[in-house]
């Protein structure tokens, strides 16, 4: 191995003793008690980023006794557990913003339902009633088949369904079976409906 080696001066050897800094342990805060501090211990509420220091005997006795909510009412330590979910931050409703003379959620919908037609608010109402009840995507195809919004009255359905029938019937087209398939799918998506009870 050469001595001027580049190499040679970046080994690390163990040192025959600590040559780290030793910094000053501090001593037990308990009276009386001369030895090492070694476990921190909190002061207490409204101390939060305080600390006893103690040794380990000292710091399992003050743990045993210590009580954060000492001196507090029974409903005070229940408000602030009710807090505490919530991380001590102030919360309002959903669509509060604390005024609430100010905020009105229905009202720029009553304004707007009130320049509707009498029969798109009629429908309009039919639906939002209707709204509780989900639309499976069969539902959804059998009503496109029929050419009708999702919102049609029964009177409706059965009306386009008569007139379907009439269109795609081989009789009414002089025994022309080529729209038969359609007239099938009529059927069925008619028959689908009423036993949904949506006609």
């Amino acid at each position: 191995m050469k001595l001027d080696s580049p190499l040679f001066n970046r080994i690390r050897v163990k040192p025959e003793e600590d040559r780290r800094p030793r910094g000053h342990t501090p001593v037990c805060d308990h009276p009386g008690c001369g030895l090492m501090a070694t476990h921190r211990a909190p002061k207490g509420r409204m101390r939060e980023q305080e600390y006893w220091r103690f040794c380990l005997d000292h710091v399992r006795a003050y743990n045993q006794s210590y009580n954060y909510f000492s001196g507090m009412s029974q409903d005070a330590v229940l408000q602030y557990q009710k807090d505490a979910v919530i991380g001590h931050r102030p919360t309002w409703k959903m669509g509060f913003n604390g005024d609430a003379e100010r905020f009105d959620a229905q009202a720029p919908i009553e304004l707007i339902s009130e320049f509707r037609p009498a029969a798109t608010r009629a429908r309009h109402e039919r639906k939002t009633a209707e709204s509780s009840r989900p639309i499976h995507n069969a539902e959804r195809k059998a009503f496109g088949t029929l050419d009708l919004e999702i919102d049609a009255s029964a009177a409706d359905i059965k009306a386009r369904f008569k007139e379907l029938v009439k269109r795609h019937h081989p009789d009414a087209n002089g025994g022309d079976r080529s729209s038969e398939d359609r007239l099938v799918e009529v059927i069925q998506a008619y028959n689908y409906l009423k036993s949904t009870k949506f006609c």
